[in-house]
């Protein structure tokens, strides 16, 4: 008996020893992957870094053009996004009937949360680029970023409106309101903090994203700012690839350089989602 315990008490000491390595370890490399970063970017790290155009030469190279796309970009996706994703959330959870129907539709939504980014540019290349049409500008990649992120959205959203007890709906139907009043009123501001969040969290996502922009024709250089929806385009991450392949140590610490800014930029969104998360989740009903 005595040593059956102690094997045990041996195996949950080794099985906790394990998690927390697995913790610590990515956490260590994660770290010092940052601060190698942090420590190449020293000296370029600057006002004039930001507000200057790219050059051949890395002393006077700058990120507005991939900054100002990587802005536009997020703002058209945004925009196209997540009223679609929402708007697809609440009718799958508030007025689709369940049946096969309906779990298919949630099983393809889950299974394309999980395809890579690349098959999303393919994609985007083939539908936006050549059959409708749009070229390889600014608009194209924003719908094919729609794409990419749509089922994010989705997911945490029906997430997000599964979270609302039932009581609450039951409640306002006894009041009298209708189903839209209803989620109108009483289910979306109740979910609002989970839908803002996974919002949030896509839209993260999609900042960092440079192989399905590739594929649909950003321009790895660019000495100019976009000037429309139509107009060619270049985003951060793609400026960052630029540089990463060149050479010269210069252009390799404007890289660690623009990559520290797209954290920064990534910290606050998700920063952001936190507190929103909170302040919102105090207004709830129960």
């Amino acid at each position: 008996m005595k040593n059956s315990t102690l094997r045990r008490k041996l195996a949950e000491k080794a099985f906790t020893c394990l998690c927390i390595a697995a913790v610590v370890l990515p956490l260590a490399i994660l770290t010092v992957l940052v601060a190698d970063v942090v420590i190449d970017s020293t000296g370029r790290l600057s006002w004039d870094f930001l507000s200057s155009y790219p050059s051949r030469k890395a002393e006077k190279a700058g990120i507005l053009p991939g900054l100002v796309g990587s802005v536009y970009l997020i703002v058209l996706t945004s925009a196209m996004a997540l009223p679609v994703g929402i708007g697809t959330a609440v009718y799958l959870g508030e007025y689709g009937r369940r049946g096969w129907l309906a779990n298919l539709i949630e099983i393809n939504i889950s299974n394309l949360a999980g395809v890579p980014s690349i098959i999303y540019g393919l994609l985007g290349l083939e539908l936006f680029v050549r059959t409708i049409g749009m070229g390889r500008s600014l608009l194209a990649g924003a719908c094919t970023m729609t794409l990419l992120i749509l089922p994010i959205v989705i997911m945490a959203s029906r997430e997000a409106l599964r979270a609302v007890p039932l009581s609450i709906r039951e409640g306002a139907y006894a009041l009298g309101a209708t189903r839209w009043q209803t989620v109108r009123q009483v289910v979306l501001p109740a979910a609002f903090p989970g839908i803002l969040t996974g919002a949030i969290l896509s839209v993260s996502r999609a900042i960092g994203e440079a192989a399905p922009l590739l594929a649909v024709g950003a321009l790895a250089y660019i000495a100019f700012l976009p000037s429309g929806i139509n107009s060619p385009f270049t985003v951060l991450p793609i400026q960052i690839f630029n540089w990463v392949s060149r050479p010269q140590q210069e252009f390799l610490n404007n890289a660690a350089a623009g990559i520290v800014v797209l954290l920064l930029t990534m910290l606050v969104l998700n920063g952001l989602a936190i507190y929103l998360r909170n302040r919102f989740q105090k207004r709830r009903y129960w």
